[in-house]
């Protein structure tokens, strides 16, 4: 069977909320710097994925505009992932994410996910195997990733079913 690999990526820190509706808030400098770090980390571990699924909000997409360019500089000539905006990584819960996860196709080998907490500190908290559990809620800080992976198909995820190999919290 195939290795698959989930990388879960909390958005980097925001902008205060003001005025501005939620959706709108866009990366403070030291995120844009963190979000940098999280694609170097990314690049340093040899992680590479096939598909980023990732909120539309302004904050998620900007770090995954940092990463992307990071991973770009430290692999020249390597094939963009897909990447899919999905609304319900802004507005839906733990269930809509894995949803999403079991709708992609087996061919993908290492999706990138990046959203919002709690949803993500969540879901990867609840992707642990019980026999990997040690009880302790770890939430993801901003630029938090967490790597879990599995050898089972994208449609068998479910809570338990993905090991976590690493956390790692990118700072720039």
């Amino acid at each position: 069977m195939t290795d698959r690999t989930l990388v879960i990526l909390r958005h980097a820190k925001a902008e205060t909320p003001g005025e501005q509706p939620d959706f709108d808030r866009r990366l403070t400098t030291r995120g844009e710097t963190d979000a940098d770090a999280a694609g170097a980390w990314l690049a340093d571990e040899r992680i590479q994925p096939d598909l980023v699924l990732c909120s539309p909000a302004a904050r998620t997409r900007q770090t995954w505009q940092g990463v992307s360019i990071a991973l770009a500089q430290a692999r020249p000539g390597a094939v963009s992932p897909e990447v899919r905006y999905e609304k319900g990584l802004y507005s839906g819960g733990r269930t809509e994410v894995f949803d999403l996860l079991r709708t992609v196709p087996d061919t993908v080998h290492t999706v990138l996910l990046v959203g919002h907490n709690p949803t993500v500190s969540e879901v990867s908290i609840m992707l642990i195997p019980d026999d990997q559990w040690d009880g302790r809620e770890v939430e993801l800080r901003t630029s938090g990733l967490a790597v879990h992976r599995t050898e089972d198909a994208w449609s068998d995820t479910s809570p338990g079913s993905m090991r976590l190999i690493e956390r790692h919290t990118a700072r720039g």
